[in-house]
C-alpha cells in the first residue's frame, strides 16, 4: 500500500562526515567529497558498470537499465518522449529525462509525486535516484559512506514516500473536477529557501506537460480555477513552488479527472424583474469561457437582438430601446475556445421605457462661431429627423435640416444673429412626432470663413499632399489659397478658384521645403474674409515608408521564440504575446521607420517616445476644424528587435493599469479580455482578434509546460 508522509527529513537528511548506513526509508544524502569510485551492489552482485554511480545535489544517482533488470523488471526507453518505465509485476514507473514529476503505479492504482533530483543522461546511460527504484520496486537501499557502496536489496521492502512536505489541499486525489474550484496548498515549513511564486499546473497523464492554471505570490491564498474544455480527461493537477528565476523547489501532484458539466448563468437582472433604464449584465459561468453573448427577444412583437462576443468576465451595459417595450426574454451563452456554444436559462423580464429624445453636439449657453454638429438620440426608431431654431426675442422657428436620420452642420452667418434655441423633431415608424429638449444658444453672426483638410503642424509631402477647402457661414464668390513662407516672407498662390466648393489638392514643389504659414482669402457681397493662418511644414525630400522587420513566412517563427523566452521569464502567455506581435505589427510587415532619415525604429508595438536606440519620426493623426490630418510624432526605437520585446512586456508588467491583466497573463483568453480592459486598445473586437490568431495558429501549444 502506497503511504503518503509529510516527513521531509526522512529524505533531507544531513551530509554526515562519519561513515553511515542509510537504510531504505530514508532518503539517500551523501557526502560527496571522497575519490574512491561508488561500488554498486544489487542482490549481492557487484553491478557497477562504465557508468557509475554519482551524487548530484546530495542524491545518489544510479543507471535505472542494469539495476532494475537485475532485479527482474522491465525497462522500456521512449526515444521520442524520452522517458523511461520501470515494470515488475503489479509496480511501475515513469520518468522523463530532466524533468522531476514520477509517475507510480501499484495494483493498477497511480499516484504522482516530484524527485528534488529528475533523472539525466550520461554516456547514454539513464541515471536516475536510487530513492525512486526504491519507491517503484518497493526494495531496501543501503549506503555505506566509508566504504562508498551502495547496496540495493531486494529481500527488503519499503514504501513510496514524498519528496516535499507540501500537499495539495483544496482537491482530493482521484476527485472529478466538474466546474469552477479553489486551488490551495499545504505549504512546507520551513519554505525552501528563495520561494517566491506558487504554481498550479494542469498536466496531461499521458505525456506529463499542460498548462499553468494559477499562480501568484501570495503562497498560502486560495486561487480560483475557471477548467477549460481542454484539459478534460485523466489529468494530473500539480502544486509548485517556484523561486524568482522561474526553478522548481517543491511540489505536489495527485491524479483528477476533468469532466465539466458546464453551468451558466445570468447576472444583473432578476427573473420577472421590471426593467426602466439601463441594465448590466454580466455571466457566471463554471468554465473558461473564450466569450459571451446576450440575447434579448421582445415575446410580443418578435424584436430580436444579439449582442457582438463581449467579455465573459466583463459587464454588458444595455438601455433598453422603447420598440422593446413589453415582455422580453433575456439569455447569455458562454462559448469555449473551440466556439461551442452553451447557452444559459432565459430569464423572463418587462421593459418600461419612456421614449428619449436628446439634441446633441451643442451645450447650453454656447457662443456658436464655427460649425456645430446637430445630431439627436434616442431610444426607438425614427423615420424622419428635422432640426429647428428658435429666435428668442421674435418667437419666428426655422427649419434647418431634414433628413430620415442622421445629423446637419451648421454655422449661422448674420442672418441668425441672436438669442437662439435649438431642437428636433422626430417621427417614429408609426407616424408619431416628438421633441427633442430645447438648447439654448448665443450667434454673434459674425462672417466668417474657415479653413479645412489642414491643421498645425502638418507636414506636407509629395506622398501626403494637402487637401484644402473652406467653409463659411456668408455666401462667398471665389477662394485663393495663399502660402507665406515663415522665413522669408515670399507668397506663393496655391490656388485661385470661382467655385468656393472645390477641393484644392496642394503637392509641394522641390522649391517648397520649409515652414510655411496657409490661409484662403473669399470675397462676399460686404467685402473680404481671411481664415486664420495655419502653421505646416513643407518637406520635398525623400520620406521613408514603413518597413517589414523579417519575411512575412519567418514572423510567426520569430515572434513564437522570443515570446517563449519572455514566457519563461515573466510568465505571460507566449500565445498572446505572439498573436499581439502578428496583430500589431501585420505579420512584421509594418514597422515604423524615420521618415525622414530612414532609420529603423524595430518598434514592434508602435510605442511612442524614446527608446534604447532614441526615437523615429513617423506619422499620428489630429483634428483641426472637423478634418483629420497627419502631423510627426516621435516612436521608440531600438536596437533590435529583443529590446522593443522587452520593452513592450515590461510596460504591462510594471504600469499600475495592468495589474488586473497581471493576474491572468498566464492565461490567453483572460489575458486578452483583461488588456482590453486596461486600456491596451480601443478596438472592442481586439481580444477577438487575439484568440482567432491563436486559434488558427494552435499558439496556444507555445504555453504547454512540463516539470
Amino acid at each position: 500500500m502506497i503511504r503518503e508522509k509529510n516527513k521531509k527529513w526522512l529524505f533531507l537528511l544531513p551530509i554526515m562526515a562519519a561513515a553511515l548506513i542509510i537504510t531504505a526509508s530514508f532518503g539517500l544524502m551523501l557526502e560527496s567529497s571522497a575519490d574512491t569510485e561508488i561500488q554498486l551492489i544489487v542482490d549481492g552482485k557487484n553491478i557497477t558498470t562504465d557508468v557509475t554511480p554519482i551524487i548530484r545535489n546530495d542524491r545518489m544517482l544510479v543507471p535505472v537499465r542494469v539495476v532494475s533488470e537485475e532485479l527482474g523488471a522491465i525497462v522500456t526507453w521512449d526515444n521520442d518522449a524520452r522517458s523511461v518505465l520501470v515494470e515488475k509485476g503489479d509496480r511501475s514507473v515513469l520518468l522523463r529525462i530532466d524533468k522531476n514529476l514520477i509517475a507510480y503505479s501499484l495494483n493498477g492504482n497511480n499516484s504522482y509525486n516530484f524527485s528534488d533530483t529528475a533523472p539525466i543522461i550520461i554516456n547514454d546511460r539513464t541515471l536516475v535516484p536510487v530513492r525512486l527504484i526504491s519507491n517503484a520496486l518497493g526494495v531496501g537501499v543501503r549506503w555505506d559512506d566509508k566504504s562508498r557502496i551502495v547496496t540495493v536489496n531486494s529481500s527488503e521492502t519499503s514504501d513510496i514516500e514524498p519528496f516535499f512536505d507540501m500537499k495539495i489541499a483544496s482537491v482530493n486525489s482521484g476527485q472529478t473536477i466538474t466546474g469552477k474550484i479553489g486551488l490551495k496548498a499545504d505549504l512546507p515549513s520551513p519554505l525552501p529557501v528563495g520561494t517566491s511564486e506558487i504554481r498550479y499546473l494542469i498536466l496531461d497523464a499521458e505525456t506529463g506537460s499542460g498548462f499553468i492554471i494559477a499562480r501568484g505570490n501570495v503562497l498560502d491564498s486560495t486561487y480560483e480555477w475557471l477548467p477549460s474544455f481542454r484539459d478534460s480527461g485523466n489529468k494530473i493537477l500539480v502544486s509548485a513552488l517556484y523561486n524568482s528565476s522561474g526553478t522548481f523547489l517543491a511540489g505536489d501532484a495527485i491524479p483528477i479527472q476533468v469532466n465539466i458539466i458546464p453551468t451558466v448563468e445570468l447576472s444583473g437582472i432578476s427573473e420577472n424583474q421590471t426593467i426602466s433604464g439601463t441594465v448590466n449584465l454580466s455571466a457566471n459561468i463554471n468554465f473558461s469561457g473564450a466569450y459571451v453573448k446576450y440575447e434579448i427577444k421582445n415575446i410580443d412583437n418578435g424584436k430580436n437582438f444579439t449582442t457582438t462576443e463581449q467579455d465573459p468576465l466583463g459587464t454588458y451595459s444595455w438601455a433598453p430601446p422603447a420598440e422593446y417595450n413589453g415582455n422580453i426574454t433575456i439569455k447569455v451563452t458562454a462559448f469555449d475556445q473551440n466556439n461551442q456554444a452553451y447557452p444559459g436559462r432565459e430569464l423572463s423580464a418587462v421593459v418600461q421605457v419612456s421614449r428619449n429624445l436628446n439634441l446633441t453636439g451643442v451645450k447650453s449657453g454656447q457662443t456658436i462661431d464655427k460649425p456645430v454638429n446637430l445630431n439627436v438620440s434616442q431610444n426607438f426608431n425614427v423615420s424622419e429627423t428635422e432640426y429647428f431654431v428658435r429666435d428668442v426675442n421674435s418667437g419666428d422657428v426655422q427649419s434647418l435640416y431634414k433628413v430620415s436620420y442622421g445629423g446637419y452642420s451648421w454655422f449661422p452667418g448674420p442672418e441668425a444673429v441672436g438669442n437662439k434655441e435649438l431642437y428636433a423633431q422626430v417621427k417614429d415608424t408609426g407616424g408619431m412626432v416628438y421633441t427633442s429638449n430645447i438648447v439654448p444658444v448665443n450667434v454673434p453672426g459674425t462672417p466668417k470663413l474657415i479653413l479645412q483638410g489642414t491643421g498645425p503642424d502638418q507636414v506636407i509631402t509629395t506622398a501626403n499632399p494637402a487637401k484644402l477647402k473652406v467653409k463659411s457661414n456668408v455666401t462667398v464668390i471665389g477662394v485663393r489659397y495663399v502660402m507665406t513662407n515663415a522665413k522669408t516672407g515670399v507668397q506663393k498662390i496655391i490656388a485661385d478658384t470661382s467655385d468656393p466648393a472645390q477641393e484644392i489638392v496642394y503637392t509641394p514643389d522641390a522649391a517648397d521645403g520649409g515652414t510655411w504659414k496657409i490661409k484662403a482669402e473669399a470675397s462676399y457681397i460686404d467685402g473680404n474674409l481671411i481664415t486664420e493662418e495655419v502653421t505646416v511644414n513643407v518637406y520635398t525630400g525623400t520620406v521613408y515608408p514603413a518597413k517589414p522587420v523579417i519575411e512575412k513566412s519567418q514572423f510567426l517563427g520569430l515572434a513564437s521564440n522570443m515570446a517563449v523566452e519572455d514566457w519563461k521569464q515573466s510568465g505571460m502567455s507566449a500565445a498572446l504575446q505572439t498573436a499581439q506581435a502578428i496583430l500589431e505589427t501585420g505579420w512584421g510587415q509594418s514597422v515604423p521607420v524615420d521618415k525622414y532619415k530612414g532609420q529603423f525604429s524595430y518598434n514592434l508595438f508602435g510605442i511612442k517616445g524614446t527608446g534604447t536606440a532614441g526615437t523615429v519620426v513617423s506619422n499620428t493623426w489630429e483634428e483641426y476644424n472637423g478634418v483629420s490630418y497627419r502631423v510627426d510624432a516621435n516612436f521608440r526605437a531600438y536596437n533590435n528587435i529583443s529590446e522593443s520585446w522587452k520593452d513592450h512586456n515590461a510596460l504591462l508588467l510594471t504600469k499600475e493599469r495592468y495589474e488586473p491583466y497581471r493576474e491572468v497573463m498566464h492565461d490567453s483568453s483572460l489575458g486578452a479580455w483583461a488588456l482590453r480592459r486596461a486600456g491596451y486598445a480601443t478596438d472592442s473586437m481586439y481580444p477577438v482578434k487575439l484568440m482567432n490568431l491563436i486559434n488558427a495558429y494552435n499558439l496556444e501549444e507555445l504555453d504547454r509546460v512540463a516539470i
